[in-house]
C-alpha cells in the first residue's frame, strides 16, 4: 500500500502570468506558499476476487474493468499516460473541499503520479513530478489551467516561481529570516466563502481574453518583485496588504467571472473592519477568500464573517512526500 500527502496553496502575486497562452510570448512569475491542508491519495493493487477490477473512491465512487471508462479525468489520464492496467484500488481524502481556488486538482495529479510512481518501485524528483502533472493536466487532459499549482504541490514550500518563454520552470524558495515569515503568516486569514466553481471554466474565459489585458498582467507579473522586496527589506510588512489589494482590483478586471457581487461584498466587510487587503484565490468565483489584517484587528474581521468557515493555516515546505510505503508484492493474475 503506498499512501501520499500533497498540500494545497496559496498564491498571492501573479496568478495569470502562469498562463502558457501569457509566458511563452512574456514570461510569467509567481509568488505563492503551500500550507498545511493536504490531498491524500491511498493506492494498493487491488486483488482479483471481484467482479470490477478497479475500485476507486472520491466524492463519488467508480467499480470499473476497463480503466479508459474511468469518470476521474486525473485517474484515467495518469494510468493511461504510465500505461499501467492491472487492477487498483484507489482512495482520495482531502482536508478542504475541492474547486475552492486551492490547486486542488493539480494537488490531485501530483499526489497520484507520486503513487504510483511508488507502486511502481521508481522516485521521481520535484522536478518530474511537476512537469508530468502539467503534461497530464493540459495536454492529455485538455485542461485550460496554468502550472503554478503543479509547481507548487511538487515542491512545497513558498517560492518565486519563474515561467520563462522558452516552457522553463525556474523556482526559488523565499529567503528571508523566519521572524518576517513569521510575521506575514501572522497577518493572514483564510474564509471559505460556501461557493465552489470549476477553475478551468473561468480561466478559460481570461485566457482568451489575454490579447486584451496585456498591460493588466505586465503589471501584475511587476507586482511579483514588488512584493519580494517588500518582504526582503525593511518595510512594514503591511505594504505587502496593500499590494495585494492592488493585485486584486487589477484581477477583478481579466474577466467578468473573476468575482461576484456577494464575493466583493464580503471583501468589503472585511476592509470596513480593518483589513488591509486580500483576495479571492485561484481562478475566481468563489472558494477561499484570503484576507490580509493586523492582528490586533482579525478578531473583529471574524466576527463580522462569522457566517463563514475560518480557516486557520500554516506555511508548509515539503511539498507531495510518500508518507506510508509499503509495497505489496505484484499483483495477484
Amino acid at each position: 500500500m503506498i499512501i501520499t500527502r500533497t498540500p494545497f496553496r496559496i498564491s498571492f502575486f501573479g496568478g495569470g502570468t502562469d498562463y502558457p497562452a501569457w509566458f511563452k510570448d512574456n514570461g510569467g512569475a509567481v509568488l505563492a506558499t503551500t500550507i498545511d491542508k493536504y490531498c491524500y491519495i491511498n493506492l494498493r493493487y487491488l486483488p482479483p476476487f471481484f467482479e470490477h477490477k478497479t475500485r476507486i473512491v472520491y466524492s463519488k465512487m467508480e467499480h470499473v474493468n476497463d480503466h479508459t471508462k474511468i469518470d476521474h479525468p486525473s485517474i484515467r489520464a495518469c494510468l493511461d499516460y504510465l500505461n499501467i492496467h492491472e487492477g487498483l484500488e484507489i482512495h482520495h481524502d482531502a482536508d478542504l473541499p475541492a474547486r475552492t481556488g486551492l490547486g486542488s486538482s493539480s494537488s490531485f495529479t501530483v499526489g497520484f503520479l507520486n503513487a504510483l510512481y511508488a507502486l511502481l518501485g521508481k522516485m521521481k524528483t520535484k522536478e518530474e513530478l511537476c512537469k508530468e502533472a502539467i503534461y497530464v493536466e493540459q495536454e492529455l487532459i485538455q485542461e485550460r489551467v496554468g502550472s503554478q499549482d503543479q509547481t507548487l504541490a511538487a515542491f512545497g514550500g513558498f517560492n518565486y516561481i519563474e515561467f520563462k518563454n522558452n516552457n522553463d520552470i525556474q523556482v526559488s524558495s523565499v529567503t528571508i529570516h523566519p521572524e518576517r515569515l513569521k510575521e506575514l503568516q501572522s497577518h493572514l486569514l483564510l474564509f471559505f466563502t460556501g461557493f465552489s466553481r470549476i477553475a478551468s471554466k473561468i480561466a478559460e474565459k481570461q485566457i482568451k481574453n489575454i490579447p486584451n489585458k496585456t498591460k493588466e498582467l505586465k503589471t501584475m507579473h511587476q507586482f511579483v518583485g514588488e512584493a519580494l522586496d517588500i518582504l526582503k527589506s525593511e518595510t512594514p510588512v503591511t505594504e505587502f496588504g496593500k499590494l495585494l489589494h492592488e493585485s486584486w482590483k487589477l484581477k477583478r478586471t481579466l474577466s467578468s467571472s473573476v468575482t461576484t457581487p456577494v464575493i466583493d461584498e464580503i471583501y468589503e466587510v472585511a476592509l470596513k473592519n480593518g483589513a488591509i487587503g486580500g483576495k479571492l484565490l485561484g481562478a475566481g468565483g468563489g472558494g477561499f477568500l484570503l484576507v490580509f489584517a493586523k492582528p490586533q484587528d482579525q478578531d473583529l474581521i471574524k466576527q463580522k464573517l462569522k457566517s463563514f468557515l475560518h480557516v486557520p493555516f500554516e506555511f508548509e515546505n515539503l511539498g507531495s512526500q510518500v508518507i506510508f510505503y509499503n509495497p505489496s508484492q505484484a499483483p495477484i493474475s
